[in-house]
């Protein structure tokens, strides 16, 4: 898509690129534009720069960046250099509101401590090759671009085009600094090195191909700008970065289906769907809309109208992989990708949870451009109309194998597919359950990331393990938790990793009284004394006749969800994980209530077991408030049927 445009704008290879400025929003010499944003808005923003009056940037040792290779930690170095950008936003948002140069000194401070810096890639990235061991300590002369030394390139190529006038009163050379550093940080190794995420084809992509993609346009373009070089023939090769951008992001649509599910979940779909539209912002913006038509295919809308489709209600998200259940509230990116696909549906789901969110200025956002979307979207964001009603359809992403069904209480997800996703857990019939728009039976989510997270010992962290998620493991020993202490490894048959461990025989129909999945797990095992493991789910709605499931026979008329297991092994003992977040009680040998969310009859288990499992991880407690639990539901060796009836 992205390359056909790009060789039609240039024709020949001699032909001159005609580029336009790259002026997206008001820079803060234009102070109609600035002054004319609400009171309220901009004491605000002043505010907050205030906070950095006299900041000291915190210090960057070269023990702090060896520390992720001795310890694993990747946080203690992380969290001091975003702080670093944080701070810098804030300082500079609130010069462009007053112009009065008052912010100008911190601001000064923070452009030459960035710039001073051995790296702008994490140590948690520092290697040339894809899964290969981080280098201890960063190369000078050899700059990796990563995620994060694409999005600092950004940050500073936005701060010259905010401040250019008064930047320059201090002093020309700040400019010229940040725009050599741009050149042998950003620009030069981009173009001369091939770093995995560029793609070549052949290799799987995720969201580092259209994050930093649309990190190294905008520093391009707002360089651009600023510096005067307006042409293909200036010292910054532009028409080399746009063709090469323009073949990286056709590699990463290349990794989605037409449905335009984000295989890493709602969590990633800001920094994968949102930054796919960030770049065509940016390319659009430079090339008079020649990217436009874009907005218009089929993928591309349905990627903009995923993080919708996946809302469950409030804060909450349908996750698997590494994603979290509280996946982060919507607010300019989401609405203006609606706006430019023409998705009236999507404004209004962004807008409504813009207006409930109580962080509106993305305080902890490093990327200056999403501030500056936010700060001009502001006003159009609350003077929409978002009385219209929003409906969410029962739908199955192909392409990731996940399946949604609801009605007006209850939300039943599915996963199927396989157990290939990038940020991928080992999850494969795994189902989540929401009623009344609370968790009920959850998908737990990940730890705080560190550096086993993405090394091959990944799965031996419980999160990632299908013994943690809703399913059946094999064997005697079902990891079951000691004290507060969750096992490395423990015995079983668990689900194991690749393409090849996937779910068979996928049914689906979706109806108004019921939807429904059926899929055969078995192979997500790989073992052979597993037979078969067939897992069906159905949603009953609202209003629906009483189901045909002998479990039911006695129960009242209204809405349900039933899981019905029906296995076959050699021998093997099977036990089933239900996780939750409310506290599951047996009120009966065979029948838990699971807080006060709902009742949960078990048919077919011999025995029930419960555990809690403490929630000790930072990154874990932003979703849970409290210890998760555990039900351990023992079924009869070889063969059998258990159902799991939910209302």
């Amino acid at each position: 898509m992205f390359t056909e445009i790009f060789h039609k704008l240039t024709g020949s290879p001699k032909e001159e690129l005609s580029l336009h400025p790259f002026t997206p929003y008001p820079s803060a010499s234009d102070r109609a534009a600035w002054q004319a944003l609400p009171d309220s808005l901009k004491e605000a923003l002043v505010k907050n720069g205030r906070a950095f009056f006299n900041y000291e940037y915190p210090v960057l040792r070269a023990t702090d960046y060896m520390d992720f290779c001795r310890t694993g930690n990747r946080q203690r170095y992380q969290e001091r250099l975003f702080n670093r950008r944080i701070a810098l936003n804030h300082l500079i948002l609130a010069e462009c509101v007053e112009y009065e140069g008052r912010f100008l000194d911190d601001i000064l401070n923070g452009i030459f401590v960035i710039c001073e810096e051995a790296a702008w890639q994490l140590p948690a990235h520092n290697s040339y090759i894809r899964d290969t061991p981080q280098l201890l300590l960063p190369d000078v002369n050899r700059p990796v671009v990563d995620l994060f030394a694409a999005e600092t390139g950004a940050v500073l190529a936005c701060a010259g085009y905010l401040l250019k006038d008064a930047l320059n009163k201090v002093s020309p050379v700040v400019l010229g600094m940040i725009g050599r550093n741009l050149e042998i940080r950003i620009f030069t190794p981009y173009l001369k090195e091939h770093f995995w995420w560029m793609g070549d084809g052949k290799s799987h992509m995720n969201n580092w191909t259209s994050w930093c993609t649309q990190n190294v346009l905008m520093a391009a373009a707002f360089y651009q700008g600023w510096s005067g070089l307006l042409s293909a023939s200036g010292s910054l090769p532009i028409k080399a970065v746009l063709e090469k951008s323009c073949q990286s992001l056709d590699y990463f649509l290349d990794e989605y289906g037409t449905d335009g599910c984000c295989d890493e979940g709602a969590q990633y779909y800001r920094h994968a769907g949102l930054t796919l539209f960030g770049a065509m912002e940016v390319l659009n913006g430079i090339t008079e809309n020649a990217f436009s038509a874009l907005y218009k295919e089929e993928k591309i809308r349905n990627i903009a109208s995923y993080i919708f489709h996946v809302h469950v209600a409030g804060p909450y998200y349908v996750n698997f992989a590494d994603c979290s259940p509280i996946a982060g509230r919507c607010g300019a990116r989401e609405f203006l990708f609606g706006k430019r696909t023409q998705n009236p549906e999507l404004m209004t789901f962004a807008a409504k949870d813009y207006l409930e969110s109580d962080d509106q200025l993305i305080y902890d956002e490093h990327n200056l451009f999403y501030h500056l979307q936010a700060v001009f979207t502001h006003q159009e964001l609350l003077d929409w109309d978002i009385s219209r009603p929003l409906s969410y359809p029962d739908l199955y992403y192909p392409s990731a194998g996940v399946f949604l069904a609801r009605d007006e209480n209850l939300c039943l997800a599915v996963k199927a597919g396989d157990n290939d996703d990038s940020h991928n857990h080992n999850d494969v019939g795994s189902f989540t359950i929401y009623k009344d728009g609370k968790p009920l039976f959850i998908d737990v989510g990940v730890e705080t990331y560190q550096k086993k997270t993405f090394s091959p010992d990944r799965y031996e962290i419980w999160t990632m393990q299908s013994r943690f998620h809703n399913l059946p493991a094999f064997g005697d020993d079902t990891g079951i938790i000691a004290g507060d202490s969750i096992p490395l490894t423990a015995g079983g048959i668990i689900q194991k990793a690749g393409e090849s461990y996937c779910a068979s025989q996928v049914d689906i129909e979706f109806g108004p009284d019921s939807s429904r999945i059926s899929m055969e797990i078995a192979p997500a095992y790989g073992d052979s004394r597993i037979l078969s493991y067939r897992r069906t789910a159905v949603l009953h709605k609202a209003g629906t006749d009483r189901p045909s499931e002998s479990a039911f026979a006695n129960a009242p008329k209204g809405p349900s969800i039933a899981i019905t297991d029906t296995y076959k092994t050699l021998g093997l003992p099977v036990t089933l994980s239900l996780m939750t977040y409310e506290k599951p009680v047996l009120i009966s040998p065979d029948c838990l209530a699971v807080g006060n969310l709902a009742i949960c009859q078990i048919t077919g288990a011999s025995h029930i077991a419960i555990e809690a499992i403490p929630i000790t991880d930072q990154r874990l407690k932003g979703a849970w408030k409290h210890e998760i639990y555990r039900c351990l539901v023992t079924l009869p060796s070889d063969c059998g049927e258990s159902v799991i009836i939910i209302r």
